[in-house]
């Protein structure tokens, strides 16, 4: 499930992405989409930044886990249709076992008002299969 319209621009530690909400738009109901999906946004926007940087090393694109988000706050209860949303995400930590916290951010691509923050934890295993497999004894 691929949510993302576009990417707007990639450098370093950052990301950023747009959504435009229309009729055909996953989650959509009737003329809106519940401000909730904003966190999966968010971790697509991680995700896009994680297979940027990975290609930018020559790497292949690794599968990540979505852990959790933190303190995600939104200024309204929808999104509506006709919406065009920038998604704004910055590295704030990175692990060498592949933990990794993000800042992020949703704004109203009009004028800029910010709509949605929160910070998105994420784990990226350096062996997706090997960790899919092991199970505490």
């Amino acid at each position: 499930m691929s949510l993302l319209g576009r990417l707007l621009a990639a450098e370093g530690e950052t990301l950023a992405a747009e959504v435009t909400i229309s009729p055909d738009s996953m989650f959509c109901a009737g003329s809106s989409v519940g401000a909730w999906v904003g966190v999966e946004y968010m971790a697509q926007a991680v995700a896009a930044h994680a297979g940027y940087t990975a290609s930018l090393r020559g790497e292949p694109v690794r599968v990540g886990f979505l852990l959790g988000a933190r303190r995600y706050a939104c200024n309204v209860p929808i999104f509506p249709v006709g919406s065009v949303l920038h998604i704004h995400v910055r590295r704030a930590l990175q692990g060498e076992n592949g933990l990794g916290a993000f800042d992020c951010r949703i704004e109203d691509s009009r004028d800029g008002a910010e709509l949605a923050t929160a910070t998105i934890t994420v784990f990226q295993p350096n062996n997706v299969e090997e960790f899919l497999q092991w199970s505490p004894e």
